[in-house]
Formats: structure tokens, C-alpha cells, sequence
């Protein structure tokens, strides 16, 4: 088995980050090999100070397996005083503050560089810039991206994580421009930016109701069957081409994946099978599907 690498061994990460996009961030740059280290503020009858902590400690738990905690109450001199002998052994810092926030607690990039040369710093923003003051959450910067489409809520918080990702890799770039500059520099992760990122599938049209992942392709869809449901991905021309044969579906070209006439017969095909049946068509015509109660 191959060992997983660790490219960040010997890298001190300090984190400031609460609730989940710098936690999960954390989670991210420990497995790449980091020394991690989470400063929380005090708790409530001695809990975590994450409101992560008190809402779901499970995945708290996860988030900050192999990751040091620390209590530090920024609003003290004491607090302070343990802060500022971290950061003397800090390569990145991590933060998830507004950057009013950040000025009063004397956390500003021009403050931080001048006393700590060679700190490089990832502060997590709602939106950038300017609107990096403004009062967000992942399902509004969801909202502003179009990624919500009707009542229902998304299934999992893709600005949180996705800013997350996009926070490792300024983690990524903080190290490497240390390495070869010697100084540390600062990167701004804005969540607003990651849920646009993760939109342009849908703003090129892929994932609309008529663009081939959206439901025009007959081999991309979610059917029901007959004690659940399928999701079928066969999309590339070969693997349509098996989808089609095994639903009796004369195999033509692209535009047949698009009629109405194929959707009704895939449709009809699935309706007639069971999951277990399906399981091992997939299997045995290489048809790339996974199966759903």
C-alpha cells in the first residue's frame, strides 16, 4: 500500500477559524501533514467555544481529530499574551473574522506582518472586498450564485466547503511562497467566491434542465425502479451506447440521447427492474450507475 504523502510536514498551522469552513480547512492541512493547532474561545461550563462544538459535536469531533486545542479569551491580556507566543511559532494562520473584527482584536495583516515577517495568514471571508463586512451564510451565498433553485435547501453546505478547499489551497500557496521568499504574505478566501466557483457548470448551461447533466441526456438522469431508484451517469458514447442496448433502445447517434421517445424507454426499462437487477447489470455491461432506496 502506498503511504500517503505529507507534504506539509514540519508546517505550524494556527487556526482562529470556528464553525466549519476553517475547521474543515484544518482538517484538510493536518492530512496533508501540518502540525495543527485550533485556538477556541472559552466555552460554556467548560465546553468548546466552536459553536460547531455545541450544535453537533460529532462532527467537531472529526473535524479536529489530531488537531491541538487551545482556550485563549482574545479579550484578555492574558489571552493576548498567549496568542502573540503562538504566533511566534505559526508559519499560517487561519482566521474566519470579519476584518473589523480582526483590526480591534490587533489581528490586521499590516499588524501581523510587521511583528511576524515571515507569518503568512488565510482569512476566510463571506464575500470579498468590501463586502467582506456583510452578514452572510453558506445558503446565501448559495442563493447569490444561483445554486438554489427552488424551496429546498441544498443537500450539503457547498460554499462551507468549497471555501474550505479553496482555503487549503492558500495554505498551499503561502507555503511555497515562504519557501522561496522567506517572508510570509496574505491570501483572502471569500465563500462567495467559492459558490461561484462551484456554479459555472450551471451558468454554462451543463446542469440546466436542457443541457446534457441538467436531464436532456436520457443516460443522466435519476429514475425510479421498482423498490427505489437509479442514478444512472452513462454519458460518454460508450457507455450510452450500453445503456441503450440493454434497454432495447436502437443505438444512434447524440441526438438520441436527447429524444423524448429514449426517455420513455430507459424510463419504462428502469420502472421494470429491481435495484439488485440493476446492480448487477451495471456490473456486468460496464454502465456507470449506483442504485438508490
Amino acid at each position: 500500500m502506498t503511504r500517503a504523502l505529507k507534504p506539509l510536514r514540519g508546517v505550524r498551522v494556527l487556526s482562529l477559524a470556528l464553525n466549519l469552513p476553517g475547521p474543515a480547512a484544518l482538517m484538510r492541512l493536518r492530512a496533508l501533514g501540518a502540525t495543527c493547532t485550533k485556538a477556541e474561545p472559552p466555552g460554556r461550563d467548560g465546553g468548546s467555544g466552536d459553536p460547531m462544538g455545541q450544535y453537533n459535536p460529532a462532527a467537531y469531533a472529526q473535524l479536529h481529530e489530531g488537531v491541538k486545542r487551545i482556550t485563549v479569551d482574545l479579550k484578555t491580556e492574558a489571552g493576548q499574551a498567549a496568542l502573540r507566543r503562538a504566533l511566534a511559532r505559526t508559519d499560517v494562520l487561519l482566521t474566519s473574522f470579519r476584518p473589523s473584527a480582526l483590526t480591534k482584536l490587533g489581528l490586521s495583516w499590516k499588524a501581523l506582518h510587521k511583528a511576524y515577517p515571515t507569518l503568512s495568514m488565510v482569512a476566510i471571508v463571506g464575500a470579498p472586498g468590501e463586502r467582506a463586512e456583510e452578514p452572510g451564510h453558506d445558503l446565501t451565498y448559495l442563493a447569490d450564485a444561483g445554486l438554489v433553485t427552488g424551496l429546498d435547501l441544498p443537500a450539503t453546505l457547498f460554499a462551507d466547503m468549497g471555501g474550505a478547499l479553496l482555503a487549503t489551497n492558500a495554505a498551499l500557496q503561502a507555503v511555497l511562497l515562504a519557501r522561496s521568499s522567506g517572508r510570509g504574505s496574505f491570501h483572502e478566501v471569500a465563500l462567495s467566491d467559492a459558490a461561484a466557483w462551484l456554479a459555472l457548470p450551471r451558468h454554462w448551461g451543463l446542469t440546466q434542465p436542457k443541457g446534457a447533466v441538467g436531464g436532456a441526456h436520457a443516460g443522466y438522469r435519476v429514475y425510479p425502479c421498482k423498490d427505489g431508484r437509479v442514478a444512472v451517469a452513462a454519458l460518454e458514447p460508450h457507455f450510452a451506447a450500453a445503456l441503450c442496448e440493454a434497454a432495447g433502445v436502437p443505438v444512434g447517434g447524440m441526438a438520441t440521447l436527447f429524444a423524448p421517445a429514449t426517455h420513455q424507454a430507459i424510463a419504462a426499462f428502469f420502472a421494470g427492474r429491481t435495484r439488485r437487477q440493476l446492480d448487477r447489470l451495471g456490473a456486468e455491461r460496464d454502465i456507470p450507475l449506483h442504485t438508490l432506496a
